[in-house]
Order: C-alpha cells, then structure tokens, then sequence
C-alpha cells in the first residue's frame, strides 16, 4: 500500500471525527455520517466490571489485522491470503436435499456471510427450515446503538413466525407436551455458522415467552388460523411487544435483567423472507433490503426490489408518521432526515426510548443497577411529545416464483450503501454464470517448455479471478468495500478497508451482512406444469 492512500486514509478520518473515548453508543461529533444510525450528544467509555452483564463481549468475533487510529506508525499490507481468511471467516452455505438426496424444494441453496465494521459486528442472521409447516426462512438484522437486540431478534423471530403458522391442533400438541413435562417436537431446524450462537442463560425465558405466545393464538378460538402475511405481522408485533415487557418484568437474576434492558435500549433493522414451493413473502422493517434477480428471456438480468427502505427519504413513511402524530409535530418529526434527529431507520424492533412516554423510561432506568456500565444513559430527545414515533410493524410483500427468477438477495444496508441493486444482481448472474463454465482443461504442445507452461497457467488462472470466491456473499462483500471507480476490485484498497482502526473502521463502511437464496428453476416449473 502506498504511503499516499494510506495517508489520505488516517488524514481525513482525524480531521473528519472528534471522538471522546470509544462508545458504542452514539456521537454528534462526526459530520458527513448518515450511515451511523444512531447520534447522540455524548459518548462515553464504560468498562464493564467484573461479574456484569455484556452482550457485546459475549458475541465478539476475532479480531484480526486491526489497529487503533493513535498508532503512529501501522501497516495497511495484506497478503492475498490473508485478505481470504478475513473475507471467509463468516461463510456459511446449506444445500436443500430430501432423505433420498433429491432436491425438490424450491429452494437450491443458499450461501451467507458477513463483515464487521463495528466491534463488535452488530448485525446478526438467522436461516431455517420450518418442521411443522411448509417453507424455509431466511433473516438479515441490522443492529444499532450495540448488538442485543439485534442478537435476540436473530434468535426468536423466526419461531415466533413459525408458530404464527402452526394449525390449531399442532399448538395444542405442544401444549400438551410442555404440560406433561414431555420433549416437544422441534418448531425449526437451523442452519448456523458455528459463530452464530445464541445466550444460553436466558433461552428458558424465551421459550416461556414464545409459551404465552402460543397459548394467547389458541385463546383466539379461531380455527382458520393466520395468512402467511398475517402472521408476518403479528410476529414481529408480538415479539417487539415482549421485548418491552420483559425489561419492565421483575427480575432477580442480574445477569437476565441486564440483558432484558440492553436488548431493550438497543435496537435492529429487519428484513426476514419465508418460501414456501413458489410463494416468497418478504417482511421488512427498517432499511434492510431484499431484491429478486431475473433472468429475462432475451437473456438479460433485471432487477426486482421487494422491500422499501423506511427512513426520512421514503414518502410513505413521512405520511405515515404525520397521519399519526399532531400537525403541531409535523416540522420536527424528521430534523437532519433522522427519525426525531436521532435514528435513521423509522421502523426498528426495541429502541424503547422512542416508544416508552418519559415517565415509564424514567421509572425503568431508576430501578435498574449500574446502567452506565452497559451503555445505556437516559436521554429524552427535544420535541418528544406524542411517543410511540417508532414501529415494529413490518411492511409484507408478496411475489409468485416463476422459473426466470434465479436468486434473491438479502442484505444489510452496509451492502446497498456500497452497491446499487442493480450492481448485486449484475455480480450475482456473473458469479453464478462463471461457476456453470467448466475450466478447460490443460492442454500440452510439446515440446513443453518453462516459458510455455508459465503462459498457460497465467491465461488459467485470469480466466478463473471471477470464480475467487465460491461463496457469493463473499464475492459481493469483496466489490462492495474494494472496489474501484470502474467497478473493478482494488487490492490495495481492499487492503486498507480491511485494516482500517476499529475507531475509524465506521467513518468507511457498515456492518455487512449478506444472504443469497438460490431458486429450483425445475421446481419451479414442475409446480406450474401440475397446476
């Protein structure tokens, strides 16, 4: 890397940031940033103490080839390997086979990974395939001001959803079973990167809660049961519900009241699909985005976005948050094109300092231990008059599968800040276009000589630079932060995005999380031929 770049780097980031420690949670001090989602008039270094409570420490990844901004002197060189190793850490991919290794959902696979910016990373994933009903359903979070909530929500919506789903008779088997202290049939299977791991000391209250869930949709008497859009909603109504009252709930154990209240304080984006034969179904809250690539039949890829991004450049939601407050409120619900001049997203599951009225925030904060140790401070923003401001409620799109659409992509916004849709999808059909071109083999003219063997296997090897990475996430993550003003990737660029110090890491780029599902085109069209 050369002294320039390298320079240009740390000199704009000094002059561009004034950072008084190292907080997670926010700061107003860093101009030019509409991809921090949450600011704040302080930042505050909190250690924690011996024997509390930190999520963030709990799920931190390793940390590999950073440094801090007040190293005078610090290498940006990366060898080709480990630039891989950094890139490939968080692969996971799932191929979709029944018993008998056919593959006759309409699901192929899928292949995920993700990139942390902040340390540590605060967007989570989830993926699973329902056991109790039909489909597979993949979840991308986005967390902000820390990653608890983003953790929890990673962890529990998708069986939220999935019993949603579930027939009358299938809860009350459950039911029945939790009663007799008998083991109760798996709701989902997951698919994991050993990473993905969730808090094992507060798994039973989740499951209680999930309980109450149950039992409150078998007290609706209703035999019908919910749409899958229905019971989209509900879902992630129910569980951002929860998540409020868990925090406000007594609790004894420190450990599960502290991190009842980070989850709460905290808050995520999120974006969850569920594909059931040709039936996608896509709930989305907050600025995470899913877009379908097609594949025409003059051979061309289109793009077909399925979520809005809800935030202060979306019309609707303006509408929607002025049709739900006074019209004296109407000129400072969005300041600085921020939810209230704080957040960025307009709907986010947690986040309860935009949901709560200031008495209950006050009561809950009052009674809680050393809450400054878990980066948590009472602040009430100006013009807060009329809470709820934010929602959970997701926005639910529908789309019918047909054999041209090939793959769909979920992201964080760290990807869709770095890339357009139509960038992803144009590296999703290469990449993909590349893998179905087998490598010609090696052919020998002899005599063979060492300048004749050197020229074969550079063409081999230029023809194979697109096929790098076999898992997609990785290929987009890798344009997404290295690439040139021709689109092309920079290794020396990619090398200065990957050591950048963690404090100046978030001035360049996001937290990137990205899940590509690929679709079963002969699925697909076997569905339409028996239909």
């Amino acid at each position: 890397m050369s002294r320039t770049i390298s320079s240009w780097i740390l000199s704009s980031a000094r002059s561009s940031i004034v950072l008084q420690g190292k907080g997670h949670w926010y700061s107003i001090c860093i101009p030019n940033r509409n991809k921090i989602k949450w600011k704040l008039v302080f930042s505050k270094t909190c250690p924690y103490p011996a024997g509390s409570c930190s999520l963030d420490s709990t799920f931190s990844f390793p940390k590999a080839f950073r440094h801090t901004s007040t190293e005078e002197h610090f290498s940006f060189q990366l060898s080709p390997a480990q630039i891989n190793d950094i890139l490939r850490a968080g692969e996971l991919s799932h191929k979709t086979l029944d018993l008998n290794g056919k593959n006759t959902n309409s699901v192929l696979r899928f292949e995920s990974n993700q990139l942390a910016s902040n340390s540590p990373i605060e967007d989570r994933r989830s993926a699973a395939t329902c056991l109790q009903t039909a489909g597979m359903m993949f979840g991308v979070f986005d967390g902000h001001a820390g990653a608890a909530c983003a953790q929890a929500v990673s962890e529990r919506l998708l069986h939220y959803i999935a019993v949603s789903l579930m027939s009358r008779q299938s809860l009350e088997e459950i039911e029945l079973a939790v009663e007799a202290m008998k083991p109760v049939r798996p709701i989902l299977q997951q698919h994991r990167h050993p990473n993905d791991v969730g808090y094992q000391e507060i798994t039973s209250q989740y499951f209680e809660n999930l309980r109450v869930y149950w039992q409150h949709l078998l007290d609706l008497d209703t035999e019908l049961g919910f749409s899958l859009e229905e019971a989209m909603i509900c879902a992630f109504k129910r569980l951002d519900s929860d998540i409020s009252l868990e925090v406000q709930a007594p609790q004894e154990n420190e450990l599960m009241r502290n991190i009842a209240l980070q989850v709460a304080f905290s808050g995520a984006t999120a974006c969850v699909a569920h594909i059931d034969s040709v039936h996608l179904h896509v709930a989305n809250t907050g600025d995470c985005r899913a877009v379908l690539g097609v594949h025409e039949e003059d051979g061309t890829w289109s793009t077909l976005p399925l979520t809005r991004d809800h935030n202060a450049y979306d019309e609707f939601e303006i509408r929607r948050l002025k049709r739900e407050h006074p019209r004296s409120e109407e000129k400072t619900l969005f300041v600085n094109d921020r939810l209230l001049g704080i957040l960025m997203p307009s709907r986010a599951f947690g986040d309860v300092q935009l949901k709560w009225s200031k008495e209950l925030q006050h009561s809950v904060l009052e009674n809680s231990c050393d809450i400054e140790a878990l980066n948590i401070y009472q602040y009430v923003p100006p013009n807060y008059h009329t809470p709820p401001y934010l929602t959970a409620e997701p926005e639910v799109t529908y789309h019918k599968l047909r054999s041209k659409d090939k793959f769909l992509v979920i992201a964080s916004d760290g990807l869709w800040e770095m890339l357009s849709n139509e960038k992803v999808v144009k590296l999703v059909a290469g990449h993909l276009t590349e893998l179905n071109v087998q490598k010609p083999p090696l052919t020998f003219k002899k005599p063979v000589n060492l300048g004749y063997m050197h020229n074969l296997l550079l063409q081999r090897k230029s023809k194979g630079l697109a096929c790098l990475d076999q898992n997609i996430a990785t290929h987009l993550i890798r344009h997404a932060i290295g690439s040139n003003e021709y689109g092309e990737v920079d290794p020396e660029k990619l090398a200065a995005m990957l050591t950048l110090p963690e404090d100046l890491a978030r001035m360049y780029r996001d937290d990137i999380t990205v899940t590509v599902v690929y679709f079963n085109s002969e699925t697909i069209e076997d569905y339409y031929r028996n239909h």
